[in-house]
């Protein structure tokens, strides 16, 4: 019996045939395949975020997080974890926990030294009222003198003015105009414009600057030229006393570890001549509604140009559009886009004008250039990728769980990168 052959020819032909009938019957096309594929891949970037905070909470990591990424004026993602409080004073598990939401307030922290206190400089700035390169001393008597007299406002933006990294304030003052006072006398540390030295003393002086020009109280100046426009209506100073009690994310208890930075002096923040023990103010409660931060709340009443604010990852996601929006806000220029260009050039300590924009950061990570964001320490941070018109906005509460046997809060580096990688991922 012979056997029927058939050509490779026709087998092509039969197996093209088949694939179209596939085609065909499935209604299948190019168009809808990447569909789904872009869709597989946001519910991956989901799972694997879901997993990384489910899995921080779930461990005892952290209490809770808020997660906002925001992509082209779209949410990628908007998800609150855990709870906004899980501990009591005495690092007693609570009972029933508050649970966290995405309209929870936080203390944002040093987020204040972009949000609030780099935003004013910005309108200060756009409206002509100040000059970058203007000298301190052109706003504030004591700066007259040298080597002070060489420091700018680009300096103190920039943490190049040679100031002390952290000084406590609270021992010496109660209130802002003698805090200042006790600024304006201390000696700095470093040499002007050599070295780029965090220093959150910076961003009071800053503070201090826009009260002086626009002769309103930082706070008010804030709330009536930056979040009443904005329509940033749950970021302030001080809520408790603004008549908001609810739903605000608990912070530390007490102040242990600004406790442990007076005396434990293995942390390099040591005062010569200053007895730890000659001050006891501390807060023997957990800190809810007030700014965790001792010498924005002991010694400046809860209000200065480098911590204080409180806010919710929506309001914060109005200011960070308008500056992808270079100032604009609809159809009106909130702020010139001059303006906001300058204050996100590249110095070459990695720094923008109050933002960072150093891609070593953990929290953005190997980021294509122009990218800027800022920490708190608190738990708190913003990353902006304007190549990708994308936004990360990520509030967690990690001091609610008290210091860890190292004497140090949980360490939120390595989960911020590996969010913001898994969102690099995604767009790639």
């Amino acid at each position: 019996m012979k056997k029927k052959i058939i050509s490779s020819k026709k087998i092509r032909f039969h197996f093209s045939g088949l694939l179209l009938l596939l085609f065909v019957s499935f209604n299948v096309s190019p168009v809808s395949i990447k569909a789904q594929y872009v869709t597989n891949n946001k519910s991956f970037l989901i799972a694997t975020i879901d997993s990384l905070l489910n899995g921080a909470v779930n461990l005892k990591e952290i209490p809770g997080a808020v997660i906002e990424i925001m992509q082209n004026e779209n949410v990628i993602y908007k998800k609150a974890f855990g709870f906004s409080q899980e501990y009591d004073f005495d690092h007693h598990l609570l009972q029933q926990p508050p649970m966290m939401d995405t309209a929870t307030l936080f203390d944002i922290a040093s987020l204040t030294k972009v949000i609030g206190t780099t935003t004013s400089i910005m309108l200060l700035a756009d409206r002509g009222k100040i000059h970058i390169d203007d000298p301190v001393s052109k706003y504030i008597t004591g700066f007259d003198v040298f080597p002070k007299s060489a420091i700018t406002i680009r300096h103190l933006l920039t943490h190049t003015a040679g100031l002390i990294e952290w000084y406590p304030l609270f021992y010496r003052s109660s209130n802002r105009e003698s805090t200042y006072k006790i600024i304006h006398s201390l000696p700095l540390k470093y040499a002007v414009g050599q070295r780029r030295a965090y220093s959150d003393l910076g961003f009071i002086l800053l503070g201090e600057i826009v009260e002086k020009i626009s002769g309103l109280s930082l706070d008010e100046f804030e709330r009536k030229n930056i979040f009443i426009p904005l329509g940033m209506v749950h970021t302030m100073y001080n809520p408790l006393k603004n008549g908001r009690v609810d739903n605000i994310a608990a912070t530390s208890l007490g102040n242990p570890y600004e406790t442990r930075m007076l005396y434990d002096s293995s942390l390099g923040f040591g005062v010569g001549g200053l007895d730890p023990d000659s001050w006891n103010g501390w807060r023997k409660y957990v800190v809810i509604g007030e700014v965790n931060d001792g010498n924005a709340w002991y010694a400046c009443g809860g209000i200065a140009g480098h911590a204080g604010l409180f806010s919710t990852v929506d309001d914060v996601q109005k200011l960070v559009d308008m500056i992808m929006h270079k100032g604009k806000v609809g159809n009106k220029q909130f702020i010139s886009s001059s303006i906001i260009d300058s204050f996100l050039v590249e110095d070459r300590f990695h720094n923008g004008l109050g933002w960072m924009m150093d891609s070593s950061n953990s929290f953005m990570k190997d980021a294509p250039p122009g990218t800027f964001g800022h920490t708190g320490f608190t738990g708190t941070s913003i990353a902006v990728v304007p190549q990708y018109h994308l936004s990360i906005i990520l509030f967690i509460n990690r001091q609610n769980m008290g210091l860890l046997k190292s004497g140090f809060y949980y360490n939120s580096n390595p989960l911020r990168r590996e969010i913001f990688t898994a969102v690099m991922k995604y767009l790639k």
